[in-house]
């Protein structure tokens, strides 16, 4: 469960070379060998998928993202407004009974 998980290496082939074409040169002192150059080391290939954004879909996932935050803000907006009024509530029936009780008191 906890072992690491390593992707699958590439499976590009192998960068092929192209022959260089030599020229014939006349007969000096002394002959010059043709220097190859570097190989070139070909970039690696991702198997993963690219995401491009068009104007159009950054338009739509802009909107998506605002409607989201708006239906959490009113989402926790009421929640936040029914402890208020469960408070409220709270606090009158307290008074009430306290009025009652007061009431009882009075009358033995």
């Amino acid at each position: 469960m906890f072992t690491p998980k390593y992707p699958p290496q590439d499976t590009a082939p192998a960068p092929t070379t192209i022959p260089q074409q030599t020229s014939i040169q006349p007969q000096t002192a002394a002959p010059v060998a043709p220097v190859a150059p570097a190989p070139v080391p070909a970039a690696p290939v991702s198997n993963r998928p690219t995401i491009q954004l068009t104007p159009g879909s950054a338009l739509a996932l802009a909107a998506g993202g605002g409607a989201v935050v708006l239906v959490v803000g009113a989402v926790l907006v009421s929640m936040l407004l029914a402890v208020a009024i469960t408070g409220m509530s709270v606090a009158v029936v307290a008074v009430v009974l306290k009025s009652l009780l007061k009431d009882l008191d009075k009358q033995r």
